[in-house]
This record gives C-alpha cells, sequence and structure tokens, in this order.
C-alpha cells in the first residue's frame, strides 16, 4: 500500500515536472552562431535571447530556432565573454512565451533543477539533477563577476549551453553554460544576466574600469619604509605605462613606486587588482607614490578599458 502510494506520488510529481519544463520550453530557442558549435537560448525579454558567448562564431550569420520549428533570423547585440553571456534580438517577439526568473534565495544545495535547452534540430532537450554548489559571489578566470557561484549536478549535452536552469516551480534560475568550469556546468544566475544584459543594451559592451599601468611587485628598502612609516614592505613597480591612458593623463611614470590606493596598502599586485575592479568608469582613485625617495599622490579617473578587436 505504501509503496503503490510512494509511486502514484512519484508518477504525479514526474508528470508535473513534465509539464513544468513543456512550458518553460516555449520560451527557449535553439541557437546558430555561423560556426559548427550550436546553442541553446532563452526569451529573457521581449524581442531579446540569451545565448552563451562561446557558441558563437560569426556574428553575421546568427538565426534561432523557434519552438514550432520555424526559424527567424537575429542579430547581436554585444557580448561578455568573461561571464559567458550574450544577447541577441529578432522581430516579432510575440511569437515566443516570456520567461519568469527567480534569485537562488531560499535556494538549497539538493534541491532538485533541470537544464531546459533545445537540440539544433530544433527539439526540446532536458537533463535533470540537483543543486551541488551555492557559493558566495566568485570571479570568473576569465575576469568576470558572477553574483553567487550556482552549480548544478547536471550534464550538458552538446547545445545545452545557454539554456535555463528551471526549479520545481518553474521559475528560471539562470543560464547554463560549459565554459566557465572545466569539467562542470555553471549557472549564470538571473542577478548577473540583467547586470550583463543592462550593460549590453546602454554599451554594446562591459565596460570594466582600467588605469593603463603594467605593475609589478618590489621590496621597499628597510630605511625607505621606516622613514615614512610604510604598513608594507613591498610597493607596485610601475614597469609600463600606456599613452593617453589614464596613468598616464595623471601623470604616472616608469619607476615609480606603487604603495597604496585610495588609502588601502597595496603590497601585491591581486590587491591592487581587486580595488581597481571595484571601481567604476569615472570614478577617481587617489594613489600615494614613491618617486625619488618622496611620497607623492596622485589622483587617477579610471577609464574604459579599450574592446579587444
Amino acid at each position: 500500500m505504501a509503496s503503490s502510494m510512494r509511486n502514484e506520488q512519484w508518477l504525479a510529481f514526474s508528470q508535473e515536472f513534465a509539464n513544468i519544463i513543456e512550458k518553460v520550453g516555449s520560451s527557449i530557442v535553439a541557437v546558430r552562431g555561423g560556426g559548427r558549435i550550436g546553442a541553446s537560448g532563452i526569451h529573457w525579454r521581449p524581442g531579446l535571447i540569451v545565448t552563451a558567448s562561446h557558441t558563437i562564431r560569426r556574428d553575421e550569420e546568427l538565426s534561432i530556432t523557434l519552438p514550432d520549428q520555424s526559424s527567424a533570423p537575429a542579430t547581436l547585440v554585444g557580448r561578455d565573454p568573461s561571464t559567458d553571456v550574450a544577447a541577441l534580438k529578432f522581430e516579432n517577439a510575440k511569437r515566443l512565451a516570456a520567461i519568469k526568473t527567480s534569485s537562488p534565495t531560499g535556494l538549497k544545495v539538493g534541491h532538485f533543477a533541470a537544464a531546459v535547452g533545445r537540440s539544433q534540430l530544433g527539439d526540446l532537450a532536458a537533463s535533470a539533477g540537483i543543486v551541488a554548489r551555492l557559493g558566495a559571489r566568485w570571479r570568473t578566470w576569465r575576469g568576470g563577476d558572477i553574483d553567487q557561484l550556482l552549480r548544478p549536478d547536471i550534464r550538458l549535452y552538446p547545445g545545452q549551453s545557454g539554456s535555463a536552469l528551471v526549479n520545481a516551480q518553474g521559475e528560471v534560475l539562470g543560464m547554463n553554460t560549459a565554459a566557465l568550469a572545466r569539467m562542470a556546468a555553471i549557472t549564470v544566475p538571473t542577478a548577473t544576466v540583467d547586470r550583463v544584459l543592462d550593460e549590453l543594451l546602454e554599451h554594446g559592451h562591459i565596460r570594466r574600469p582600467y588605469l593603463g599601468v603594467a605593475m609589478q611587485t618590489v621590496a621597499i628598502p628597510e630605511d625607505v619604509g621606516k622613514k615614512l612609516k610604510l604598513e608594507s614592505p613591498a610597493g607596485l613597480l610601475v614597469v609600463h605605462v600606456e599613452p593617453d591612458a589614464p596613468g598616464s593623463r595623471a601623470g604616472l611614470m616608469l619607476g615609480d613606486v606603487i604603495l597604496r590606493i585610495d588609502g588601502k596598502a597595496v603590497g601585491e599586485l591581486s590587491v591592487m587588482q581587486d580595488a581597481i575592479r571595484g571601481l567604476r568608469t569615472g570614478d577617481q582613485a587617489k594613489l600615494a607614490v614613491l618617486r625619488g625617495g618622496e611620497l607623492r599622490e596622485f589622483a587617477v579617473a579610471a577609464g574604459d578599458r579599450p574592446m579587444r578587436k
């Protein structure tokens, strides 16, 4: 009796989740990016598809396959390889249903989840598992900021990068990708996707602050450190200054040793890099610099890192 009841409950849940996947699938497309690698895409906002950046090879040959198996041309709005998020636009958005997104708030390790995508033939494709790991804000190996580490124990089959991670309530928790972690799926959470999408729509790329200065760690002579009452026995030696970059315009020179940024000691390069990442384009940073045995101060306005062509 108990076994029969459990079977009925499992069948009911199975049918309910199949219905959820089918409903979410009405917002999922297959994406062709001009290369051999295909992807899935999510109708994130009216007329806007979110997909995996690494699957797009040629911007001029973009198309999507809709749930009704018809094809439509798409145009690249912009991409952010550091978070593997790309945005495409297409005409006649009424042909696709809108998704319902959710943040990972309340999500727990062990909660059931599924990746919902489309194969390159256009048919619905799903794989299921559990939430394997939830972490804090983290930085990808490409330098992208992810609001929260969300790692599902789900296998992504070919074409499922760019698919949606869906919870048991039918809410989309983010976009799945196989490009941010070796041999594992990572979900870019909705907050990150929304933030990246907003910036791509406004600027066409992700603005990243930079000073245009190359540095390396160098030891500060003990007598100089005592004389200037320095907090750290090391600083950052300026080994290159890009012409007409923020650092150059502020007056930084080869041979300068940067000791502090906004009052914080920078004895290690990683500390300086984290401080720069915390700036926004246009923010002004105050640098304490050792030049010719004297302590000087420079104000540097963070610039927008030029896009690589």
